[in-house]
Order: C-alpha cells, then structure tokens, then sequence
C-alpha cells in the first residue's frame, strides 16, 4: 500500500517581524503592528533519502556528506575573493568589490537609478565578469533601449524577461554568469507556492532560493528591492536578514544627487557613503563629495555653520543651516531635516540652561544641505553654533567649521577620529576650527588652520559669536 503523501500546511507570517501565526488576525500578537499577517503555505519536508539525492544532485560546488563540527583554529584564514565592479563609489559602498557568492539587497524610490546603476555595473564589468541581468518588470526592448541611451556596448550585455524562480535558475545554471542581477525581487514567484507575487511568502522563498544558488555555485546576486512609502524595503523583514548586504539609493526629489548608502555589509563596514549625479548618460560618479554639501555665499551668513562630519570610512564637509523666528503659536516649532528632532529639542535645552540663550519662544527649523542624514553626535555643537547665529543675525567667522558632542552637563565632549576630520578641513581651505579639547593636536594648528580647543559650551560660544 503506498503512503500517503503528507498535506501541507498554511500559516500566517507577520511581513514587519516574521512572527508565525496558526490563523488570521487584524493585529500581530508578537509586534502588535495591524494589517501585517500574510497567508503562506509550508510544504512538508522531503524525507531522508530524498535530501541526500538533493544534495549530490545539487549545484556544481555543493559539499556533500554530513556537516561536523570544527574548531575555528583548523579554518583557513583566507580572504574573500573579490571582483572590482568598475564603479569606484560602488566598490566603496560594497567595502572594496563584489565578493563571490554574496547576496546584496539594493532598494530605493522608484526613479532614483537602481536599475540605471546596475546595469552600468554590468556594462563596465563587460566580458571580463560574465553577467546576467533578469527583469521582471520590464520588456527586453526597454532594457535595450535603456543601455542605449546610456552609451554601453551591448555585445556582453545578456538580459532575461522572466520572473518564475525555478526558470530563472535552470537558465542561470545554463549560462554559468558570474554576477546575476534580479530586477526586482517582489515580481518573482515559484510554482511551489499558490500566494501572489509580491506577497510575504513568495518574496520569502524567491529570495531562499536565490541565496541558496549563490551560496553554492559562488555567484554574485544582486536583488532590486521595493520600498514601502515609509521608506523600508517591501515584503518580509526577514528579507534583510538573509542577505550579505543591504544597500539604499536615497536623494531629494528634484535633486541630480544620489547617496548610496550601506545599512549592513557583512563584508565591509556599514553607513558607507558613495555620491553619485545623475546625468543624461546615466549615474556619474563623484569623487569629492564634500564640494556639493557646502553652499556657495557672497559673504557670511547668518546661520550657517560648517561641520566636518564622518561615514564609513570617509570625512565629509557638511554646511548646517539653522532659521530662527519670533513664534505665533503657543507650542513653538522645531523643525530637523538631516537630523534627529527629539535630539534638536534637547539641544536647545541645553543652550538655555549652560548657554544662558533662550528660545522657548521662537520657530526653530534646521536643515542639512544637499540632503545627506547626520546620524552621529558630532553635529551638536555646528547645530547650536549655526541656531545662535540665526537667533543673534550675527554670522560666524569665516573659514570656521566645528564639530563636537554637546553632554547634558554642557561639557564638549570628543567624537572618533578628530585628527582625519581636521585634515580634510585644512584640504579645503578652512582656517579656523573649534573642536573638543579632547580631540585637539599637540599643535594648535593644522596646516595654514588654527585649532581652538573648547572644554564648556560657553567656551564655544565666546569663540566664534
């Protein structure tokens, strides 16, 4: 008597947490976010003798035989392999080259150049890194035409219109790419599941079985990913999870700049920035991103206040601005675009209580030029430099930029890599520089740059206003 084959089961899987459900609900019982469960189908398990033959059946590199335990000292210690894209703030972002077999997640605004930027990686990696580019939202003759448009030869240009996971691999295995390109991940769906593409189980099990293919046969697979309108990428949390890096396309709209920025690099360091401009012949690269986030005044500004602050790897000069006007409305404003608002409310507290400057009654709105995020400390004290000037229309002096942590207590306290911050000041020209004593040289100056050490806020204050 043949037995019977085991049924599968349906479960629902909360898209922001990945938490498991038995049945539907309004609200998720682990993250309690509303409106999150989607159905998926989980298919019984394959039997022993079963998973053996997949195994030495599997891709070409695949190990057999049971796994065992090792001891981190009998591991090789042997550097990735990596392979430079062509790109140089690509490779910068991706922590110096794509490494084989690793999996990259890219997600962005739609229109901000993802498709654009990896198809030109493909265009300049050529025939010496053979690659696959498989689209699943456009025509073969709309890949075309864009590569076209952007100058690249089209000769070791191999595209695929397909969005069914399994077709894709069985061409993927054909082809042998060593760079596959899957344009965009919410599209593709395998036969194995019944639920929509785009839903929480598809993309789950697209994106397994992709990352499984790279693992085993070694190549680079870069996945295009949709963001939600708050700005995460669409489908299972999970998604990001199970990737080697997860790189985000950002720029203000109306703006030719793009940042690429990496939240998680498995292989690099994360929160490294790459600059890119959009042009008619495609994403150009720039190689000094610090000349775009400084404005360009006649004179001094009251303000503006400039800050040397640091991603990934790389120092960065930044202009502040800060508008400070007499309030109508009982509870005052306070405005941050490129930095944290509960961070600029305390701020302002601090200036009151250890500056002796009060602005419980004034609009406060500041904003980061050419749209970059600062996420670290070391914008406290240009931002409080840049709302004093405003409050007082007393600009700063000219040539001036600051960086510093600003504590509670009203101490300056020092933040990472004060030295590198002040010679890329001293490269663009910059002659005076307010910093934490802590993060002052031997020397009191850098170059042709006067270095002034502060200890208090009010130190600082007395320094440049």
């Amino acid at each position: 008597m043949a037995k019977a084959k085991p049924k599968s089961k349906t479960v629902y899987v909360c898209g922001d947490c990945g938490a498991e459900h038995n049945k539907w609900q309004g609200q998720c019982a682990e993250c309690h976010a509303w409106n999150t469960l989607s159905e998926f189908v989980v298919q019984p398990a394959p039997s022993a003798v079963a998973s053996v033959g997949a195994r030495r059946s599997g891709y070409a590199g695949e190990a057999t035989g049971a796994p065992r335990v090792t001891a981190l000292t009998e591991v090789a210690a042997t550097a990735e392999s990596r392979a430079l894209t062509g790109i140089g703030e690509l490779d910068r972002v991706l922590g110096g080259g794509l490494v084989d077999g690793s999996v990259v997640l890219i997600g962005g605004d739609p229109g901000i150049g993802k498709s654009t930027l990896l198809l030109q990686m493909l265009g300049s990696l050529g025939e010496a890194l053979a690659g696959l580019y498989v689209t699943g939202e456009e025509s073969l003759a709309q890949v075309a035409a864009r590569a076209q448009r952007l100058g690249l030869p089209l000769g070791p240009l191999k595209a695929l219109a397909e969005t069914c996971i399994e077709r894709i691999l069985e061409q993927a295995v054909a082809e042998r790419p060593r760079v596959l390109i899957v344009d965009s991940i919410q599209t593709i769906w395998t036969e194995q599941l019944t639920a929509a593409p785009g839903s929480v189980s598809q993309v789950r099990e697209s994106a397994a079985k992709l990352t499984r293919f790279a693992k085993e046969t070694g190549t680079s697979v870069l996945l295009v990913g949709h963001v939600t309108k708050e700005g995460g990428i669409a489908g299972p949390r999970v998604l990001e999870h199970m990737v080697d890096a997860v790189l985000y396309f950002e720029g203000e709209s109306g703006s030719r700049f793009r940042v690429l920025r990496a939240f998680k690099n498995r292989f690099g360091a994360v929160n490294e920035l790459g600059v890119f401009a959009m042009s008619d012949k495609g994403l150009r690269e720039v190689p000094n991103p610090s000349a775009i986030f400084l404005s360009t005044h006649s004179g001094p500004t009251p303000g503006s206040a400039v800050m040397v602050t640091r991603e990934g790897t790389r120092p960065l000069l930044v202009e502040v601005q800060a508008l400070v006007d007499q309030s109508s409305l009982g509870n005052p404003r306070r405005v941050a675009l490129g930095l944290e608002q509960n961070r600029l409310a305390m701020l302002l507290a601090v200036l009151h209580r250890h500056g002796g400057v009060a602005a419980y009654d004034q609009d406060v709105f500041v904003n980061v030029v050419g749209g970059i995020r600062v996420q670290e400390t070391a914008a406290d004290l240009p931002v409080l430099l840049a709302v004093l000037s405003s409050l007082r229309d007393r600009p700063l002096p000219e040539q001036t930029i600051a960086f510093g942590e600003v504590g509670l207590s009203g101490e300056i306290r020092p933040v990472p890599n004060g030295e590198e911050r002040l010679k890329e000041a001293a490269t663009h020209g910059f002659k005076r520089a307010i910093v934490p004593k802590a993060n002052a040289p031997k020397k009191t100056k850098v170059g042709e740059m006067q270095v002034i050490a502060v200890e208090r806020l009010a130190e600082a204050i007395d320094a440049c206003i």
